[in-house]
């Protein structure tokens, strides 16, 4: 596991997707998942397994797992953002910033050069987070091309 401090309090983990904290906290998203999409969850559940996935970060606290993220190739030279979550006591404070930060960089160095992803209509403030990092809305792509509570976004690295 290489170990990379982007400021004082976080520190970020390079992983995979077999390592147990990233899956405790996937576990905590999911049941944040089911609750907020209600009918909807199994539809979306499909597409965020996390058994394959070789490019995930965890960010710590001291010794306390408190985000994450990943990504995964979606096509040739572009990267699909996945499973983004901060424990709630650690948000609003520059954690989903900076994970998201080390997911792009990871990609910029591994030939990639587009990042995009699947987020939920608002009111969600994770909308906010990727427009601040200069993510654009885009049309839905791929299998969610038609579901109607999904947003699409795209930044190019």
């Amino acid at each position: 596991m290489e170990y990379i401090r982007p400021s004082s309090e976080l520190i970020v983990a390079r992983t995979t997707s077999e390592q147990a904290e990233f899956r405790s906290l996937v576990r905590l998203l999911d049941a944040f998942l089911a609750e907020r999409d209600g009918e909807d969850h199994a539809f979306y559940a499909q597409y965020n397994t996390v058994d394959t996935i070789k490019h995930v970060v965890v960010g710590y606290i001291g010794k306390i797992a408190v985000a994450c993220g990943a990504f995964k190739e979606y096509e040739p030279g572009t990267v699909e953002i996945k499973r983004m979550y901060v424990l709630p006591e650690y948000r609003n404070c520059g954690v989903a910033s900076t994970v998201l930060q080390h997911l792009e960089n990871w990609a910029r160095a591994s030939g990639y050069s587009t990042c995009i992803l699947e987020t939920i209509t608002p009111p969600n403030p994770a909308i906010g987070l990727y427009q601040k990092a200069g993510y654009t809305l885009i049309p839905n792509f791929g299998q969610y091309a038609g579901a109607v509570k999904s947003v699409c976004m795209k930044k190019d690295l």
